[in-house]
């Protein structure tokens, strides 16, 4: 019998012509993977993050690292000791100088002369040095000629005191001797107060040197002073460095005495401050070697020794600083600064205040595994 099979998508029977056959079942389908290699793999990778993350805290620790840090050079304010008009300006913003390099000069001409006052004025006064002197050699000369008067007059009294004694001279020439005496002892007092007067006059050492005495010592400090002004109307720099904000200053500026008129920056005093958390400074100490990566060549690394640890955190010496007594206090990691010294070197690059950094600084102190019972372990 011919028979026509159709097959339905929904339905295992086989229909044929007047017959209805049941056909044997469809073969079981494969079972799944087994889910043992899936609960291993899910279980392995949670097992190889506590694994790794412990070693590497075990490990750590011996490296504390900051971004929070920027390189610093010291700024010094330029200013004038002597006023005056500006002349000559031999820099300009940014220009590089040297120490002892001509920076600007003031009008130098009022000092010129007030050094030729003092000049004047530090003659004079060893000339009147000598005239002193010769005063007191005249004073001891007039002393002489007193003493001598002195003597005579001692002599012509003693001479009529003994002839009147004998009745040859009368008492009137004895009274006229006795006054002669007298008014030459007044003139030989007068003579020693005048030494006296001229050796004060000469310091108290009829002997002194010229440039020793009083007045000429003063004249002497007031020639330096008058020096000392005419050689600072000449500004020369304190050190290397770049100058910086002098762009308005200009020949023909007036300036004061003191006032600062523009900044020069250090290129050769070189170091970084870096902020650590208050939790960094555990085993950080002053010597400690320090890795130095400045934003500007991050292809480049420096080193560094820790150098200072600040005294506080940066909210103690605010302008405002924190009151904790408040009943708002909210616990915050706090920063100290860590001034790093530059070791000296790439001298070629350029170096400008305020770089950022990241500093990583080797402790020598690893957590180790007595970290989980609470110490540290020093790295050999």
């Amino acid at each position: 019998m011919n028979a026509v099979a159709k097959v339905n998508e929904n339905s295992t029977k086989v229909e044929l012509e007047g017959v209805a056959v049941v056909p044997q079942q469809a073969a079981a389908p494969q079972p799944a993977p087994k889910k043992r290699g899936r609960v291993l793999l899910m279980a392995a990778l949670p097992l190889a993050l506590v694994v790794g993350g412990g070693y590497f805290w075990v490990t750590g620790g011996r490296y504390q690292e900051t971004e929070n840090a920027n390189l610093r050079q010291a700024k010094v304010n330029i200013a004038s000791e002597a006023a005056g008009r500006i002349v000559k300006v031999d820099v300009t913003d940014n220009s590089t100088v040297k120490t002892g390099d001509v920076l600007f000069e003031v009008d130098p001409e009022p000092y010129k002369i007030a050094l030729a006052q003092s000049d004047a004025t530090l003659a004079a006064a060893r000339l009147n040095v000598e005239q002193l002197r010769a005063a007191y050699s005249q004073a001891v000369a007039q002393e002489r000629v007193a003493a001598s008067g002195l003597d005579y007059a001692q002599a012509q009294f003693d001479r009529s005191n003994g002839l009147v004694t004998k009745g040859v001279n009368t008492k009137s020439s004895l009274d006229e001797a006795r006054m002669d005496l007298d008014k030459a002892q007044e003139q030989h007092s007068a003579a020693v107060q005048g030494i006296a007067s001229a050796k004060a006059a000469l310091g108290g050492n009829p002997d002194i040197e010229t440039d020793k005495h009083p007045t000429v010592l003063s004249a002497l400090a007031a020639r330096d002073k008058a020096a000392f002004n005419l050689a600072q109307t000449t500004v020369r720099a304190p050190a290397d460095g770049v100058v910086s904000q002098a762009a308005s200053f200009k020949v023909g500026q007036f300036v004061g005495t003191g006032t600062a008129l523009f900044s020069l920056v250090e290129t050769g005093d070189t170091w970084i401050e870096a902020n650590f958390k208050e939790t960094q400074l555990t085993h950080m100490k002053v010597g400690q070697e320090a890795e130095i990566v400045l934003d500007t060549y991050p292809d480049r690394s420096f080193r560094g020794t820790v150098e200072a640890i600040g005294a506080g955190t940066g909210a103690e010496f605010s302008l405002l600083p924190a009151q904790n007594a408040t009943g708002n206090w909210v616990k915050v990691t706090q920063r100290i600064p860590v001034r790093i010294k530059v070791d000296a070197g790439d001298a070629g690059l350029a170096m400008r205040t305020g770089m950022s950094a990241t500093v990583s600084i080797d402790t020598g102190v690893s957590r180790g595994f007595g970290s989980i019972f609470g110490h540290a372990v020093a790295a050999e």
